[in-house]
């Protein structure tokens, strides 16, 4: 048998720990315990990543919601526009009138529709140019008006709740040419 009671396996007494199963214990201990963090870890990673798919769903539903009509009301700004251009052709004749009554009726709707949508009219008459919502198709030279501002809207624009639909197509002043 061997003399060193440390070294000897029957020697030992039950309960207490040699110095080289402490160390083994403590190895463990911390390997579990950094399984654990590295669990916990991951658990919260997961967790995040459920709650942005989960936020993110429910904003493309939303935009769903609110631009569903994109198309429709697309092909319906150009009824009104059709209806505007009637009205305009119309004038004032006297065998026009009932013509004319019906057509203002029915814009009227029209505009009480876009507005339950969430359709708003750009007529930007009279305001700066924003080339975010207008396009400029001409710049016409003026003193009378300042520089850069809506002189004539050729075609009003429209959007849907904020987004652009169709940009208002205007004309803009210009500084008079140097030369006149």
């Amino acid at each position: 048998m061997s003399s060193n009671p440390e070294c000897d396996p029957a020697a030992q007494v039950p309960g207490q720990e040699t110095p080289d199963t402490a160390a083994s214990t403590d190895a463990e201990l911390a390997a579990a315990q950094a399984q654990l963090q590295e669990a916990r870890e991951a658990q919260l990673r997961a967790l995040a990543e459920v709650e942005n798919v989960r936020k993110r769903a429910q904003r493309d539903v939303e935009s769903a919601h609110r631009f569903a009509v994109e198309r429709f009301a697309a092909d319906m700004i150009e009824v009104r526009d059709t209806l505007e251009l009637g009205l305009a052709a119309a004038g004032t004749a006297p065998e026009a009138a009932k013509f004319v009554e019906g057509s203002q009726a029915t814009l009227r709707m029209v505009d009480k529709a876009f507005e339950k949508a969430g359709i708003a009219v750009v007529d930007p008459i009279g305001q700066s140019f924003n080339p975010e919502m207008h396009e400029a198709i001409m710049a016409q030279p003026t003193a009378d008006h300042p520089v850069g501002s809506v002189l004539t809207v050729v075609q009003k624009g429209f959007t849907l709740n904020g987004r652009l639909l169709r940009p208002a197509r205007v004309v803009i002043a210009r500084g008079l040419d140097p030369a006149n």
